[in-house]
């Protein structure tokens, strides 16, 4: 098959903090890097993060990188591996300062130091008072970061594909991945990108639910890629529910309001987090607070016309505070809730918001595959970071904050470990032809023209399915229900048909494509919580309510062939400080 075909050193899929953080490592190095991304780099989903990065630069009150790490295991419920939870933690300090010396415009004190927020499950101390650890430019401190590191990437002469749809992985006749097929949305055309390693940083799954904060395009392509290239995923079935999405719509409302003085109120007034967290209240983790609203919801105390929903609190902090500190927050009530929260509370309620499982990998980025006998492979060339891999920094929980420094911290390491990668490999490897032809099979599958049924119509369904199956609480019943209804939903994918078969900016085809995404993804949440018999961080089943450390310490691997499921176990033991044993988890 005669492609266009392009050669670089370094190919990343995805332009959020991960890709452009780890491009900007390669480009500084004088390699040939390619950025992928299917739209353009700075509406990628990290420009959508509010809260800020956490970091114990102790700016605002007494601080240490290991008070972090102690935090950031407990949060994991103890399932985050130790050793890449340290080296995140002891990396903030340095990551955040290096983005302040790129001009990313912080929040600043009065000393002229980074501004630093109150975060959920941040304490000092291992555990004792609230600590102030997250680094915010106001509520915009994604769109503040991704933008600066866009920038230094057009200085750096990166080269940009954008508005390109990775189509799936590419490997040679040795079975070795050597880059991808992806094609212009513009043209229609598929294009051949071969490279010497391949980064997935394609950011996160949220769209596999029908109410989410995810932006449109957060479909799970790289987790999907990677799992038809045979590669498990770890830990899918801890979704993050956050606990104030607007209600009815999911739009995020940061953590960062309850940060700043906010609290959440029922139906009568009360704030009712004193129940269910008496020390942290409003600031305990985002499970804990998410299952609080339901909790309040189902029993009874909700708020509005259908008692669906809570409160969130703000008009106590004042105009001046809330335009300062949190200006976005009032424009997006405003705009999708119809209410100032300087006069009147916010409607809230739990939203899909992050998957703290993904693709495995070491703390270098590398991907990591199972190989028998309790050991791992490096899977040589292929890399992944952000939202879409699983360094196992977040384990059954992410505390707020976390995300944006893995982001950063992991996509900056695998940066400069591809680096080294190229010049031990300098030679390029060709794509084989059967590879080429199962990827570009991806792309003419959409070219019958027969009736079936629509791509909305399954997409709805599927979303739904998700939502009403695997949603905050789970139990056996429910969820073997739910997989059921997948099957079916799975064996008419064959069936769905496009209308348009127009190849200029045919966004109906990319839709298609992600719908296939999102549902390989979907069976990895699915079939993974299915199977873990417990309740721990996001995953919460009243059949099985207590977290069992003998049977389930342990890290799920979904495979795509047969759903398949395997383990491996925890990593407990840190770089260079002492383990921090499972106990129990209360704030």
């Amino acid at each position: 098959m005669s492609l266009p075909t392009r050669h670089f050193d370094a190919l990343i899929i995805g332009a959020g903090g991960a890709g452009l953080n780890a491009a900007l490592q390669l480009a500084s190095a004088d390699l040939r890097v390619a950025v992928v991304s299917k739209v353009f780099p700075t509406r990628s989903h990290t420009v959508a993060a509010q809260g800020g990065v956490n970091a114990a630069l102790a700016n605002v009150l007494p601080d240490s990188w290991h008070w972090h790490m102690f935090d950031t295991v407990k949060g994991s419920d103890y399932l985050g591996d130790q050793d890449a939870i340290e080296f995140m933690c002891r990396e903030a300090i340095p990551t955040v300062y290096e983005l302040e010396h790129a001009g990313v415009p912080f929040s600043r004190l009065d000393d002229g130091k980074i501004y630093q927020r109150a975060f959920g499950g941040q304490s000092q101390n291992f555990g004792g008072d609230q600590a102030a650890r997250t680094c915010a430019a106001a509520d915009r401190t994604g769109h503040a970061i991704l933008h600066t590191l866009y920038q230094q990437n057009i200085r750096a002469r990166t080269h940009f594909f954008d508005e390109f749809f990775a189509l799936d992985l590419v490997r040679d006749a040795e079975g070795v991945v050597c880059g991808a097929l992806v094609l212009e949305i513009e043209t229609g055309e598929p294009l051949l990108i071969e490279s010497k390693a391949t980064l997935l940083a394609t950011g996160g799954c949220g769209q596999v639910f029908r109410t989410t904060s995810n932006a449109h395009i957060n479909t799970g392509d790289g987790m999907a890629m990677a799992l038809r290239a045979g590669v498990p995923l770890m830990d899918m079935e801890f979704f993050q529910f956050h606990p104030t999405g607007i209600a009815g719509k999911g739009m995020l409302i940061t953590e960062g309001t309850r940060g700043e003085g906010g609290y959440l109120i029922n139906k009568d007034g009360e704030r009712f987090m004193e129940r269910y967290a008496p020390r942290a209240k409003d600031l305990a983790s985002r499970d804990v607070v998410s299952r609080a609203i339901v909790t309040e919801v189902k029993e009874g105390r909700g708020c509005g016309e259908h008692g669906d929903h809570v409160m969130l609190k703000l008009d106590h902090l004042g105009e001046s505070v809330i335009s300062k500190r949190l200006p976005g927050i009032r424009e997006s009530s405003k705009i999708f809730a119809g209410v100032d929260p300087v006069v009147e509370p916010i409607p809230v309620f739990p939203t899909a918001h992050y998957a703290m499982g993904g693709i495995p990998t070491d703390r270098f980025g590398r991907v990591a595959m199972p190989a028998g006998q309790g050991s791992e492979e490096v899977v040589a060339g292929l890399y992944a970071a952000g939202e879409c891999a699983c360094a196992s920094v977040h384990g059954a929980n992410r505390l707020g904050g976390n995300s944006l420094l893995d982001i950063l911290v992991f996509g900056r390491l695998a940066g400069k470990d591809i680096i080294d990668f190229v010049r031990e490999n300098p030679y390029q490897r060709t794509a084989d032809s059967a590879s080429l032809d199962q990827a570009m099979g991806r792309l003419t599958r959409w070219d019958k023209q027969d009736d079936g049924v629509p791509v909305a119509q399954m997409r709805a369904d599927f979303r739904k399915c998700m939502e009403d199956h695997a949603g905050v609480f789970r139990t056996e019943e429910v969820m073997q229900e739910g997989f059921e209804r997948l099957c079916e939903l799975r064996e008419r994918l064959p069936e769905v048909r496009l209308s348009d078969h127009s190849k200029v900016f045919n966004t109906a085809r990319i839709e298609a494509l992600e719908l296939e995404n999102m549902m390989d993804v979907g069976f990895a949440i699915a079939t993974s919580a299915l199977h873990r018999q417990e309740s721990r961080g996001a995953h919460s089943r009243p059949d099985y309510p207590d977290r069992d450390d003998q049977a389930w310490l342990k890290h799920s691997l979904y495979s795509k062939d047969g759903d398949r499921m395997d383990y491996k176990p925890v990593r407990t033991k840190p770089l260079t400080v002492e383990s921090f044993p499972p106990k129990e988890r209360v704030y």
